[in-house]
């Protein structure tokens, strides 16, 4: 089933996230997937400072396909889509357009863990409402 974006970033590609080709540094898409992703977050008016100080997410797969070239100066339209909202993860996919044109497409699976005990526990009640509920606006 194909996902309808639930929220799309802008961002420019800056010269500091291209390498020596000229093109973006392979790594540098993550960081732009990273900040849509908490920009969407926001959109949700989910946050860290909502979650107990001993929460984290750490992204635990993470995968980003290019389709085509991206360069310093391109602008890029990232739609951040859920895929999936399970007990201690939430799955997200995102698309980096460059116009008309896919130039990247990838996702993340973020897990929700305790910080003391290093181990997976339940996304809190707000994070699993409000992803789920935007995912079956979504569909």
């Amino acid at each position: 089933m194909k996902l309808m974006p639930n929220f799309t970033h802008r961002a420019r590609v800056a010269f500091v996230d291209t390498d020596a080709s000229g093109r973006i540094h392979f790594t540098a898409m993550l960081r732009y997937y990273e900040t849509a992703e908490q920009e969407f977050l926001r959109s949700l008016g989910l946050g860290h400072h909502l979650l107990p100080p001993d929460v984290g997410f750490p992204r635990v797969r993470v995968e980003c396909e290019y389709r085509s070239a991206v360069i310093f100066d391109d602008q890029l339209d990232i739609s951040v889509s859920v895929k999936r909202v399970g007990t201690t993860s939430y799955t997200l996919e995102f698309i980096a357009r460059k116009g008309d044109t896919i130039a990247a497409n990838g996702g993340f699976v973020v897990v929700c863990v305790s910080r003391a005990r290093g181990h997976a526990q339940a996304l809190p009640d707000v994070f699993r409402e409000a992803l789920s509920k935007s995912a079956a606006i979504a569909r």
